[in-house]
């Protein structure tokens, strides 16, 4: 479970999205990241979401790589991003937000993150250390099984 903005954890209650889909601007870093380069803005927050599984390169070079078909790939982790804190699905479903406005749905995802205390840009392990330093405990990943 990921820290809300009260330090504890959200756990099922509906809640509301931090900021609107179109509040690009309330965060002009993420938001000219996102406009010249959404593979490292979708890597970023994709490694945060999916909790260190996947890596911000492996990520983006995805995204990158399916070009059009992007938002295909990239809906399912606001879907991801959505269940965990229990968000609504708005404006519409998650397909039609990336695919219609992906980059602003890049931007409100990351901004959605940085509002619940992670910071994208420095990775899952980095946040889990500074969450562990702050006197929390990260949350637990499940080790990936290996050859």
């Amino acid at each position: 479970m990921y820290p809300n903005n009260n330090g504890g954890a959200n756990y099922g209650s509906q809640s509301q999205w931090t900021t609107g889909l179109f509040d690009c601007c309330d965060d002009s870093s993420s938001c000219m990241l996102t406009c010249c380069c959404p593979c490292v803005s979708f890597g970023r927050n994709a490694e945060i979401i999916d909790k260190g599984n996947a890596s911000c390169g492996s990520a983006g070079l995805i995204y990158y790589l399916l070009c059009c078909c992007a938002s295909l790939y990239s809906c399912s982790y606001r879907s991801k991003l959505r269940q965990e804190y229990s968000l609504p699905e708005e404006p519409c479903n998650d397909c039609c937000v990336h695919y219609f406005c992906a980059t602003c749905a890049l931007c409100q995802e990351h901004r959605e993150l940085k509002n619940r205390g992670f910071d994208p840009a420095i990775g899952w392990a980095a946040n889990a250390e500074k969450t562990n330093k702050n006197g929390k405990t990260p949350p637990f990943v499940m080790p990936s099984m290996d050859r």
